[in-house]
C-alpha cells in the first residue's frame, strides 16, 4: 500500500543558523574543549619519550623489577580510554545543544 502522504522539502538555511548567537556559543565550547583534550593528550604522550631519552626518573624501579616507564605506559593508556570516554559523552551534549539550535531555527529564532 502506497503512503499518500506528500513529503515536504525542508529548505534550512545554514548561513543563518551559523549567525545565531547559540550556534556561535556552541561552536567556541566545542573548539575550547576539542582543543584542551588535544593539548592534555599530547602533552602526556610526548612526555614519555623525553622523559625516558633525557632524564632516568622513569628508570627507577617501582614494584619488584617494574620500572616508572611501564606504569607511566599503562597509565597512558588509561588515560586514552578516559579521554575517549569523556569525548563520548561531551559529544553527546553537544548533539542535544546542535538539535536544540535547529529547533529555535525552525521556530524563527534564527531569520535575519
Amino acid at each position: 500500500m502506497a503512503n499518500n502522504q506528500t513529503n515536504k522539502a525542508v529548505v534550512i538555511d545554514y548561513d543563518a543558523i551559523a549567525h545565531q548567537e547559540s550556534f556561535k556559543s556552541l561552536v567556541r565550547k566545542k573548539n575550547s574543549f576539542l582543543w584542551s583534550i588535544t593539548a592534555i593528550f599530547l602533552a602526556a604522550y610526548m612526555l614519555l619519550p623525553i622523559l625516558t631519552s633525557y632524564t632516568t626518573i622513569l628508570h627507577q624501579k617501582a614494584f619488584g623489577e617494574i620500572t616508572w616507564v611501564w606504569v607511566y605506559s599503562a597509565g597512558l593508556f588509561i588515560m586514552t580510554w578516559s579521554l575517549c570516554h569523556l569525548y563520548v559523552a561531551k559529544a553527546n551534549n553537544f548533539d542535544k545543544e546542535a538539535k536544540a539550535i535547529i529547533e529555535e531555527y525552525e521556530n524563527g529564532g534564527g531569520r535575519r
